[in-house]
């Protein structure tokens, strides 16, 4: 009886932390960042791939008429620049991953910070986001957090 009558008084939130993440407009924000500062290392590795096409087309195609050293100088030059290629595109992989990890841990961070704010200005007792089979509308607060968002996403630019 007595936990029936404390139950009553719990007021319980839901956040569908998906929705939060794809729909906040500091996750766009974020992605275009990432796009404009990795697309320079972007454009140059897709240059380097249509330099080292070129020579092995060239070497498909020229290859009978070419000396042995000049085929063997170009092959080893092809196969340097192959592995010079592999190593940049590891290391931007890497970068990116790196960065658009940061930049998500700083993503959920601001929307923790405005679960939280929320939570406590509605005087919600508990709120839950992963790991929910079902959540009526009644208690989702998602739209209100993604509204405190796009609000501070607003008051930045």
């Amino acid at each position: 009886m007595f936990a029936g009558s404390a139950l009553a008084e719990t007021k319980i939130g839901f956040v569908n932390p998906i929705k939060v993440l794809e729909q906040a407009p500091q996750a766009a924000t974020a992605r275009q960042k990432l796009e404009k500062d990795f697309q320079p290392r972007k454009d140059e590795i897709i240059t380097a791939q249509k330099k080292v096409q070129k020579l092995e087309q060239s070497l498909v195609r020229d290859a009978d008429t070419m000396s042995e050293s000049v085929r063997k100088l170009l092959e080893r030059d092809i196969i340097s620049q192959k592995r010079d290629l592999r190593r940049v595109q590891e290391e931007y992989g890497e970068d990116l991953n790196l960065r658009r990890n940061e930049e998500l841990a700083q993503l959920q961070r601001e929307i923790s910070k405005v679960i939280k704010q929320i939570a406590e200005e509605g005087k919600y007792d508990l709120i839950v986001g992963e790991a929910v089979i079902y959540a009526s509308e009644a208690i989702d607060v998602t739209g209100k957090v993604l509204e405190r968002l796009k609000q501070i996403n607003g008051k930045k630019n």
